[in-house]
């Protein structure tokens, strides 16, 4: 199965064109192009992403990118985010994928598709990296625990396999790759932070502050960084010579020490074969290393997409797609800001 799939939740502009096998069993996917152009030097001067410039930079770069993509004349579905994320970027996207339904591939099937659920696929998207395919395909990799991580969503899941999973807990406020941007700013740091934050921190000191693990011993499975964001808040404040990448060093390790134990905890109590790691916030190498680390550890398989696939993408739109197809499920053609899993 070719599917042509198209992002714009947010300030990615992306389509990719993925060849889809396998069934719902033994996925497989093969990457045959896969195209995104970042709006991050447009919308830093504003320090986030301004909707309305979102929406105008996708209208402009759908039908280039679609141009460098080159699908040709044989597409068998047309899938398109359809949330959560930006109404007016979503819009975009799903009117564009509705003009290509109409008019180049009349005989395609149009899917709308869950970009969360295209994150925690990711990481079937390629497997030269941390795990072998055998792995991937294996059912006993099951039970698994899922960590959702980025700028919209903190989610930990309890995957009983590739189709069936329960929500174990969630951010409470901000969700972590919220917390990074906005600790970045209080720093002095450029939009996005997140990858500031990690550059910052490679040359600190993860110990020069003892920050808060807000929840890190709770029972349950929910998630707060509001209030380790206002403890550094409060720091600079009293601290006005701090070293801002020891801060940043310090508040990282916090932020990747609740994630890290909250997952493995979780690991532990339903005695979990795996745990898999998704979401932008995986670009993150210290909680990548520090969660593969805790993995080998506990005897547990670890699995993460590569870094093209970490952040937002189409081709990961084009996984989500597949299975829901394969689950005969299917999502309204509407903009769902507030889509969840």
């Amino acid at each position: 199965m070719k599917i042509l799939s198209i992002e714009t939740s947010c300030d990615e502009t992306a389509i990719a064109l993925v060849e889809a096998s396998g069934g719902i069993k033994r996925p497989r996917f093969k990457v045959l192009k896969n195209a995104v152009s970042s709006q991050v030097a447009l919308h830093a001067p504003y320090g986030g992403v301004v909707p309305n410039i979102a929406k105008r930079e996708h209208i402009k770069n759908l039908p280039i990118i679609l141009s460098e993509v080159a699908p040709g004349k044989k597409v068998d579905v047309v899938a398109v985010t359809v949330g959560p994320g930006l109404e007016p970027a979503l819009w975009t996207g799903i009117e564009f994928a509705k003009k290509l339904r109409r008019g180049a591939f009349p005989k395609a099937k149009l899917v709308g598709a869950n970009h969360m659920e295209g994150h925690l696929y990711s990481f079937l998207l390629d497997q030269k990296t941390e795990n072998p395919k055998s792995k991937i395909l294996n059912p006993k990799i099951y039970p698994a625990v899922g960590l959702v991580v980025s700028g919209g969503h903190t989610i930990l899941l309890l995957m009983k396999s590739l189709t069936e999973w329960k929500k174990l807990g969630e951010t409470r406020d901000d969700a972590v790759g919220e917390a990074f941007d906005k600790v970045a700013r209080m720093l002095g740091l450029p939009y996005p932070g997140g990858p500031e934050i990690q550059r910052a921190a490679a040359t600190g000191n993860p110990e020069a502050v003892n920050f808060p693990r807000p929840m890190l011993h709770d029972k349950n499975y929910d998630f707060s960084f509001s209030g380790l964001k206002t403890s550094v808040l409060y720091y600079l404040r009293d601290h006005k010579n701090a070293n801002t990448n020891d801060i940043a060093a310090s508040f990282q390790k916090a932020a990747v020490d609740v994630l890290v134990g909250k997952a493995a905890r979780a690991a532990r109590q339903y005695k979990a074969r795996s745990i898999v790691l998704a979401g932008g916030v995986a670009a993150n190498a210290s909680l990548r290393e520090t969660l593969a680390a805790k993995s080998a550890e506990l005897g547990l398989n670890f699995f993460a997409p590569s870094m093209q696939f970490n952040t937002d993408n189409a081709a990961m739109i084009a996984a989500a797609a597949y299975i829901q197809i394969l689950k005969k499920k299917s999502r309204r053609m509407t903009a769902q800001a507030n889509l969840s899993l």
